[in-house]
């Protein structure tokens, strides 16, 4: 397993479900943590927590994001590893009974969050000369379309299209960059959905922060993406 010690590490929606398990599963690893959340004031509790810098950004924008990426040279100097887990779905309807609002939704958060996130920070290792590792949250809709989510299951193929093709651009120069491709996974809004489902077989948050650890840490994976379906 590699040292995190000291490592910046700067995850996206920090304060979530997702997010918040991977940074209390960084920090115990002893990194030094970036926390990333649209609204800074949901990171207060966090950050009381687990130390770190809390930067309002929109990941979906690039003047955002590259006030972000600054502000973390002049604290930190670095970023090693980002954890890319802002994303989100929303319930559509069949192609032909659709409008344009979900699908701009959802290519929005889920493949332009990717592409400016992930770039953005990927420039800042390039320009730097950083062998650190990019690690984004995708679904397992990026495989195959399903009915009634056609824009969800376009945006996480989209998505990792673009991890795809950023690590083969900047894996010659010691960047990994993977995705991870969890099933449902166990949260209190997927329970309040899914009232009758068997949580037994969902993914939970805490796995996943181990495999984004477990990408992070390993130089020889690039261009990956892990699934993670639990039992389901």
């Amino acid at each position: 397993m590699a040292d995190f010690t000291d490592k910046v590490v700067l995850v996206t929606g920090a304060s979530g479900n997702l997010g918040s398990a991977i940074t209390r599963r960084f920090a115990a690893e002893g990194a030094r943590l970036v926390l990333v959340e649209r609204d800074e004031t949901k990171l207060a509790e966090l950050a009381r927590e687990v130390g770190g810098l809390p930067v309002a950004a929109d990941v979906t924008d690039p003047t955002s994001v590259d006030a972000l990426v600054q502000r973390v040279e002049a604290e930190y100097g670095r970023i090693d590893v980002l954890a890319h887990t802002v994303g989100g779905f929303a319930p559509g309807q069949p192609v032909h009974e659709s409008g344009l609002d979900i699908w701009d939704k959802m290519l929005n958060l889920n493949a332009k969050s990717v592409y400016v996130m992930c770039g953005r920070v990927a420039r800042h290792m390039v320009e730097h000369q950083i062998e650190g590792s990019i690690i984004a949250v995708v679904s397992r809709n990026a495989y195959k379309g399903t009915a009634k989510n056609a824009a969800y299951s376009a945006a996480k193929a989209a998505a990792q299209r673009v991890v795809e093709s950023m690590a083969a651009e900047l894996g010659k120069l010691g960047i990994t960059v993977n995705a991870i491709a969890p099933s449902t996974i166990d949260t209190p809004q997927n329970r309040a959905e899914q009232p009758n489902a068997d949580y037994s077989k969902w993914v939970q948050p805490a796995e996943i922060a181990d495999a984004m650890v477990f990408l992070a840490g390993n130089r020889a994976i690039n261009g990956h993406t892990l699934d993670l379906y639990g039992r389901s």
